[in-house]
């Protein structure tokens, strides 16, 4: 008798263990979706070729300050645009931007960004006249601009197809809007890994 009360104590203690442990991992995950990191899906072809319409991502914003080169997701509260946009963080505060629309090579600081993942149209320069004369471009004639304190410059991939910092709609972004840096891409399972 004592070996089958012992049998459903041990029995009950199993089931009330599996419970608390799925409680706790259910919690560290909404802790670590909350305040760590989050997800977030691509939506349109700006990001082209790195990252493609329909790709989930997760993107982290734990410690985080933008570099050139990261991939973000940022919402501005006052812009064209109110869905979240991802794009490539070009330049930070304190630097100098120019872009050479017609030789598609763009500057920081004097020094031309080695862009192996810009999408290129070889027969067309890079909109210049897009950005100038219906968009309301935030850089001088020059296609020059210092980026101040604060803020970052962001284009997409996918030049001549990308609603950016070229364009006064989006222009520079706060560093507060930026919801955190792409980390991983979680779908398509084909290329599920590391964002570069």
């Amino acid at each position: 008798m004592d070996t089958e009360k012992t049998k459903k104590n041990s029995t009950t203690s199993f089931w009330y263990d599996i419970i608390e442990v799925c409680a706790i991992s259910v919690v560290i995950v909404l802790l670590i979706f909350t305040f760590v990191a989050r997800l977030s899906t691509v939506e349109g072809n700006s990001m082209n070729n790195t990252l493609q319409n329909g790709d989930r991502l997760v993107v982290s914003n734990l410690f985080y300050t933008p570099k050139t080169g990261d991939i973000v997701v940022f919402q501005q509260s006052d812009g064209y645009f109110k869905e979240p946009l991802i794009k490539r963080v070009i330049a930070v505060g304190g630097q100098t931007l120019k872009i050479d629309f017609n030789n598609w090579a763009v500057y920081v600081d004097g020094v031309k960004l080695d862009e192996t993942y810009v999408k290129r149209e070889l027969a067309a320069d890079m909109n210049r006249e897009n950005f100038y004369t219906y968009y309301g471009a935030v850089l001088d004639e020059n296609g020059v601009l210092t980026i101040p304190e604060g803020y970052v410059f962001v284009m997409g991939d996918n030049r001549n197809a990308s609603s950016d910092s070229r364009f006064a709609g989006v222009g520079l972004v706060s560093e507060s809007d930026i919801m955190g840096k792409a980390v991983f891409r979680l779908f398509p399972f084909s290329k599920i890994g590391t964002v570069e």
